[in-house]
């Protein structure tokens, strides 16, 4: 806090950050806390003979949310993996990614960070179907890589160092960057793997459907099962909700720590021009007494003798109100006349 009792640049970032984290965490776990409370609401649904019937019997032949869990079945073709034998799958993504190191030249560290450099995914369309594989129901999935939560499994990795050269390293010496290799990876969602999936349930014409929820409901695709998918929102949930009270803390505190301050300067200041009234009370009943007019003194005359010239500055009070052999006939610890704070240090004052 300023001595004019304004905040400092500190406090007011502070303050500001933290008020701006706390509402964007705020609104983060609102968002997940109505996901979670979604996912806990939907309905689950088994993949069995009468799912047809149920669907005709429903209100617009659809379930708004619904839980589905079956084993993944091509409709017509499949996608071969690129790098493993006799591995088939409905969904594979190739993924380049280029990791470097890069100069911090505030920390003066070099911090390793990756970047994308290209990502393709193929599909093909799906269904989920019974566990049972008597039953012959299926469930056809719909635009799958709109899913929020697109779990798919590492078929193959593999890293290709860079090869440092003399040249590189007087680059990377220049521009601030080291290139360590790049990162090559397929991803798949294989057939057979057993996948939970959350969305509006819909009977078209004869096909039954798992599509993208309305209404903002946030539409999953996990090889997780449904409880492990509640547990994973409901650990973010608390996450955000704690991230919320930290900085909401941080930010109250800020904010009460600023006013207090703001309260103490106030009673400071009340409390010095009520002193300084009492002492020019006292002086002026004082020269009544001595029978001294007002204007008989210089306004720069010493307020204790009346007769020599102020010529000493006190701090940290910063008051020009007396002389040299009235300060030094001060009592210990000396005090300023006027605010009667500690002087600290004096400073000569030399009127030219």
């Amino acid at each position: 806090m300023e001595s004019s009792g304004k905040p400092s640049v500190v406090e007011m970032v502070v303050l500001a950050t933290s008020s701006a984290l706390t509402a964007v965490f705020y609104s983060i776990y609102r968002s997940r806390v109505k996901t979670a409370t979604h996912l806990k609401e939907a309905k689950k649904i088994s993949i069995d003979q009468d799912l047809k019937a149920i669907l005709s019997e429903t209100s617009g032949r659809c379930i708004p949310y619904a839980v589905i869990e079956g084993l993944v079945r091509s409709v017509k073709d499949t996608l071969n993996s690129q790098f493993v034998d006799d591995c088939k799958g409905v969904i594979e993504r190739l993924t380049l990614k280029e990791e470097k190191m890069v100069w911090n030249r505030t920390t003066h560290l070099w911090n390793s960070t990756e970047k994308i450099i290209h990502q393709r995914t193929n599909t093909v369309p799906f269904a989920l179907g019974s566990y049972d594989e008597n039953i012959s129901t299926t469930v056809r999935v719909v635009r799958p890589l709109d899913a929020v939560e697109l779990d798919l499994e590492t078929t193959y990795e593999n890293f290709h160092p860079t090869v440092q050269s003399m040249f590189n390293l007087i680059s990377h010496f220049i521009s601030g960057e080291r290139s360590k290799g790049i990162h090559e990876m397929e991803e798949m969602l294989r057939v057979g793997d057993s996948v939970t999936g959350v969305g509006e349930l819909v009977l078209d014409n004869d096909l039954i459907k798992l599509q993208p929820p309305k209404q903002d409901f946030c539409y999953f695709l996990t090889r997780q099962n449904y409880e492990s998918l509640l547990r994973k929102q409901m650990s973010g949930v608390r996450v955000w909700r704690i991230l919320s009270y930290v900085f909401g803390l941080a930010a109250c505190s800020t904010l009460l720590y600023v006013l207090w301050k703001w309260y103490v300067h106030c009673r400071e200041s009340r409390k010095r021009r009520s002193v300084e009234e009492e002492f020019k009370e006292q002086q002026r009943r004082l020269m009544r007494e001595l029978q001294i007019e007002e204007g008989s003194f210089s306004a720069t005359s010493c307020v204790v003798c009346l007769s020599r010239e102020r010529s000493l500055v006190f701090l940290e009070c910063g008051h020009v109100c007396a002389c040299g052999p009235c300060f030094e006939a001060l009592q210990e610890p000396k005090k300023c006349p006027i605010c009667r704070a500690t002087i600290d240090r004096v400073v000569p004052l030399y009127n030219s």
